[in-house]
């Protein structure tokens, strides 16, 4: 039952800490923060007041690509930063180098590279997982097992449905040429992407644009527009009540 808790960590005042977690040298912990069983927490990382962390969690991790992987690991990655009021669920692993608002929700198993910055207010579900350098804006929700590609943006207050995957390389692995167009989804303000949907690489998804289940959008969209099918075509207007200036 003992912990391994680095003679440097700054420790709030009313923090718990379960059973065999390691807290590794340089590590900041605000007040009222809650820890589970068996979590690890790298050196450096920052955590805000009243997080809560639960059971077998990874904080702070560095980014370790397989020798054929493009991505090229920052010797001055910054910490992990967490803010305030944050939840974080069973066995998620967070990256270092990235940071993340206030009041945000991470579900079980959920996964956050490196480089990513992450609003307040945001709800990532059970085992969403957010490739490197994504921005995901204030109280935007994603929903249980989607999958977000590096180099994403994705305003505030989106909507993306579980199991929605977004691209990123129309070369899908091969020639040199394809590093000049890698690019992953810009997603507006307020819009809406069904479930099981599919981004393809670059694609800029308007504001307020409605992409129903299961559709491929593979051209930029229009505004307050609804989408269906294979390739993604225009049905609708999106109702004015639905909009974000209509809600409460």
């Amino acid at each position: 039952m003992k912990n391994m808790i680095h003679d440097s960590v700054k420790m709030g005042e009313n923090v718990s800490i379960g059973h065999f977690s390691v807290i590794e040298e340089g590590v900041v912990i605000g007040d009222r923060v809650t820890i589970g069983n068996n979590v690890t927490i790298h050196a450096g990382t920052i955590i805000g007041s009243d997080v809560y962390i639960s059971d077998n969690c990874v904080l702070g991790r560095w980014p370790r690509p397989a020798k054929a992987s493009t991505v090229k690991v920052d010797p001055d990655l910054p910490p992990l930063e967490i803010g305030d009021g944050t939840t974080i669920g069973a066995c998620t692993v967070l990256y270092r180098g990235s940071t993340f608002g206030k009041e945000v929700m991470i579900g079980d198993q959920a996964s956050v590279r490196e480089k990513c910055r992450i609003g307040n207010n945001v709800v990532i579900g059970r085992g969403v997982a957010v490739e490197n350098q994504v921005e995901i804006g204030s109280y935007t929700k994603i929903q249980t097992n989607a999958y977000i590609t590096a180099y994403t943006t994705i305003e505030e207050r989106v909507f993306i449905a579980p199991t929605v995957t977004t691209t990123n390389d129309n070369f899908m692995g091969r020639t040199k040429e394809r590093f000049k167009y890698v690019k992953g989804a810009h997603i507006k303000k307020g819009a809406r992407v069904g479930g099981g949907s599919i981004l393809l690489p670059g694609v800029m998804i308007a504001e307020e644009s409605f992409i129903a289940a299961g559709a491929v959008v593979n051209r930029d969209t229009e505004p307050a527009k609804v989408y269906v099918g294979v390739p993604a075509r225009v049905l609708r207007d999106v109702p004015d009540r639905e909009k974000l200036e209509n809600q409460e």
